[in-house]
Order: structure tokens, then C-alpha cells, then sequence
């Protein structure tokens, strides 16, 4: 039995990552591993986070206190599940409205009357959606015992953090608005399913068989868990995808710079000659290969190099330095 479930998700993240080409099996095979171990290593620490609570059941917050230090993808990921909650609401009044206008037909008296305005704005206050805010418990306004009221307003100055997030959030927007600029109207369809690929959604049971939740944890899981799996393992592809792809091309600039040098002057005329000359049956100028294997090994280190700020060497004698898997 093939153990690799994930190929199509993984080929349409990244496609929606930048990478053009129909990638081989064995590239899609190595960076389902590395998800498959990233989920793995969450889970364990997450599960470890939970237990210094007293808690056998993992909690959202568990999840996100491992990633708390990327403001940028924790601000993604308060969006998703704040819009996620606002879709979970107003299907619910949906439905509430929905079992209750049926029912609640009284003959053609009632028909004729007509509501105050009052009970106008009452009806419409009710069926209002409002987003909800996701808080987390290390933030510094849990720091204090009376907490501060809520502030419903949109326009309110943002710390800094928020403010790199943003900006950080807006370049990625605008990388995919220069890719998608050029689309015809079919490959933008293809593109904008692409980016509705998913490990977990409506595949519940398939990646909890996938990544072992059952072995890994304890207690069942929240629900927003699942949702919050599904949300950095694409943000997973997307990394290894983009290294990837920056791999390649300072991969290919060394090559190019290395052909130059060892080229004499009269092979450089003849190429240069040639490249005028455009025959019938000839083939493209530049065939782009895809990704290859070592290509994403490459992202792999690259993404787990731990940077000077976080790296301490505390109390160290000498012998082997035990690190562990860094969590992208």
C-alpha cells in the first residue's frame, strides 16, 4: 500500500507556489515527508504544551504558541479562523431563520400586521454577523487581572508587529497578482482551485490516518485543530516550494556563469549566430526542468538553519549538540 496519499494537493500548492512544471514523483513523495514530519513533531509538542496544563486535549492555542514567534503566518492564521468562525455563524442563523419562517405562518391576520420600527432593528441586530477576534492567553493584555473593554472599531492603530505582518500578508498578495496578471480566463480558474487545495478539508479521516493524530496524542484533538494542521501544512508546501524554486535558480546562474568561462570567443560567435537563424521544426530556446529532489533537500536545510538571534550555546562542554526539528 502506497503511503504517499497527498500528490495532486501537493502538485496544486505548488503550482499556486510558483513552480510551472508537472514536478516528478519522487520531489512530491520527499516533500510529503517532510509534512507528514512536521505534523508529527507539532503534534508531540503540542501534545507536551497541553500536558503543563493538565490537559490530555489539544487546544488551538497549543498549536499556535509553537509558531508565536512568526507574527506574520500567526496573523494569517488568527484571519482564517476568525472568517471561519463568521461562516460557522451565519450559517447557523441561516439555519435558525430558515426552521423558523415555515413555522411561523399565522393565517392572514398576522400577515397584515406590520412590526414597529423598533422591532425592525432588533431583527436586524440579531442577524448581524460579527467577526470574532482570536486572542491568545500569552499576549501582555492577559498579563492583568481586569481585563480592557472591547473595542469594536476597525480603525484602530496597530502595534508593530501587526504592521510587519500586514506588510508581510500584502507581498504575497502582490507576488500573486503579478502571476496571475498575464491568466487567460481558464488559468485562472485552474489557478484559483489550485489555491483551494487542502490536506484536511473534507479529508477528516484520510489525514488523521495520514499523520497518526491517534498515536501521537492522547485525548481527541479540538476541532480548529484539524483546521489549523490544514493551514500550516500548506503554508509547509509553499516554503519548501519558494526555497525550492530560489535553490534552482542561483543553481542555474552558477551553471550559466560556468559554461561562459569555459566557452572560447569563436563558440560564443557560433551560438550567437545560431540563436538568429529560427528553422522550422526547431526546438524552444530554454527548456525549464522541473523541481528536482535535491533541490527541495536544499530548501530542507535552508529552513531549518536556526538564525544568530535564537542560537545560544548555554552551559555546552563539549560532545554532541543535540537539536531538534525546527517547525516551519
Amino acid at each position: 500500500m502506497d503511503k504517499h496519499k497527498y500528490r495532486i494537493e501537493i502538485q496544486q500548492m505548488m503550482f499556486v507556489s510558483g513552480e510551472t512544471n508537472d514536478p516528478p514523483v519522487e520531489t512530491t513523495s520527499l516533500i510529503e515527508d517532510i509534512v507528514r514530519g512536521q505534523v508529527v513533531e507539532i503534534l508531540l509538542q503540542s501534545t507536551k504544551t497541553a500536558h503543563m496544563r493538565n490537559s490530555k486535549s489539544i487546544l488551538p492555542e497549543d498549536v499556535i504558541f509553537l509558531i508565536r514567534h512568526d507574527r506574520a503566518k500567526v496573523n494569517r492564521l488568527r484571519t482564517y479562523l476568525s472568517w471561519k468562525d463568521l461562516r460557522k455563524n451565519a450559517k447557523d442563523q441561516d439555519a435558525a431563520a430558515g426552521t423558523a419562517g415555515p413555522g411561523a405562518g399565522g393565517g392572514e391576520e398576522e400577515e397584515k400586521k406590520v412590526p414597529p420600527d423598533g422591532a425592525e432593528k432588533e431583527g436586524g441586530a440579531v442577524m448581524k454577523v460579527k467577526k470574532s477576534q482570536i486572542k491568545l492567553p500569552w499576549e501582555l493584555q492577559f498579563m492583568f487581572n481586569e481585563q480592557p473593554l472591547e473595542n469594536n472599531d476597525e480603525d484602530d492603530d496597530l502595534d508593530e508587529d501587526e504592521r510587519e505582518a500586514n506588510i508581510a500578508t500584502l507581498k504575497r498578495l502582490k507576488m500573486a497578482d503579478e502571476r496571475t496578471k498575464h491568466m487567460t480566463k481558464e488559468e485562472y480558474v485552474h489557478w484559483s482551485d489550485c489555491r483551494q487545495a487542502s490536506f484536511t478539508f473534507r479529508k477528516a479521516k484520510r489525514f488523521k490516518d495520514w499523520s497518526g493524530i491517534s498515536q501521537s496524542t492522547e485525548g481527541k484533538p479540538h476541532d480548529d485543530v484539524i483546521d489549523i494542521l490544514g493551514f500550516l501544512t500548506f503554508e509547509i508546501v509553499c516554503a519548501l516550494t519558494e526555497t525550492a524554486l530560489k535553490v534552482k535558480k542561483r543553481e542555474q546562474m552558477l551553471q550559466m556563469q560556468k559554461d561562459k568561462s569555459q566557452q572560447t570567443g569563436q563558440e560564443i560567435s557560433l551560438q550567437e549566430s545560431a540563436r538568429r537563424k529560427k528553422w522550422l521544426f526547431e526546438g524552444p530556446d530554454n527548456v525549464v526542468s522541473p523541481l528536482r529532489r535535491s533541490h527541495v533537500e536544499e530548501a530542507w536545510r535552508i529552513l531549518q538553519a536556526i538564525d544568530m538571534k535564537h542560537r545560544a550555546l548555554k552551559n555546552f562542554r563539549g560532545g554532541r549538540l543535540s537539536s531538534r526539528t525546527v517547525i516551519m
